[in-house]
């Protein structure tokens, strides 16, 4: 069982839309996936809940006042379960900083009974390196990195890496490593193109083979508070999610 951080402090990546399908997509392939949504935005929360605001959220499990079985939003669809956000997560962060053991506070809350029930758990970091991420971080075995193929795709990548590394030597997460590294929003420029053969150049076999479209299907069904696969199973942004999720899949 792999614990995924979907990470990238550079914003507009298809961050929350990779973590909301790549669950949607593990739970379809016939594996238990919980979906942590640690984002303020609470976007995740709102593909899979609608725009309701749930009544427990990560904020109060964060923060101790209730155990991860009450947070938990079961039967999202079958086989996925969410622990859904709310912007009231934006203040946590100074709260966690006064906590003693506070870049723990996720993987300290998350019972290893309550994780022995699923195949896979999926991250949604917010779009920072805060404190926010580094809980993510430090609850997690894998981190994927999606990458926009857009002029600036590469930068900040190597903060990030250097984030990861003082997990792994100073919270005592050896395990912890990039999974891999999506490249999403591509059309068929000379941009793009150029920005595809960089990554691989710099991350070599971590890059996925599957490269993720720009599709206005994959917008809608974020308003429409659905995953692809449910929104437009045969649309261009379902079929390369799919085929995503089979490659996430090899390399567990």
């Amino acid at each position: 069982m792999h614990i995924y951080a979907i990470a990238n402090q550079k914003g507009g990546v298809g961050k929350t839309t990779t973590a909301v399908n790549l669950a949607a997509g593990l739970a379809l392939a016939g594996r238990r996936t919980l979906l942590v949504d640690m984002d303020p935005q609470a976007n995740a929360t709102l593909s899979l809940y609608g725009f309701d605001e749930p009544r427990r959220t990560i904020y109060d499990l964060l923060l101790g006042r209730l155990k991860a079985e009450e947070a938990l939003l079961r039967g999202m669809q079958p086989n996925l379960d969410l622990i859904p956000s709310t912007i009231d997560l934006a203040g946590a962060e100074a709260e966690l900083l006064g906590m003693i053991g506070g870049q723990h506070a996720l993987s300290s809350r998350l019972p290893t009974g309550l994780l022995a029930t699923y195949d896979a758990v999926v991250i949604d970091a917010p779009p920072s390196l805060g404190l926010l991420t580094i809980n993510s971080l430090a609850a997690a075995d894998r981190v994927i990195v999606p990458v926009s193929a857009s002029v600036f795709a590469l930068k900040g990548i190597a903060q990030l890496e250097s984030t990861i590394e003082q997990v792994r030597e100073n919270l005592g997460r050896s395990e912890l490593r990039i999974g891999g590294v999506l490249v999403t929003l591509y059309d068929n420029t000379n941009v793009a193109g150029d920005v595809l053969q960089a990554v691989r150049d710099r991350f070599g076999a971590l890059v996925f083979e599957t490269v993720i479209p720009k599709n206005i299907k994959l917008e809608e069904a974020h308003s429409r508070t659905e995953n692809i696969f449910s929104y437009a199973p045969n649309a261009a942004g379902a079929i390369a999610y799919q085929q995503f999720v089979e490659e996430v899949i090899a390399r567990d």
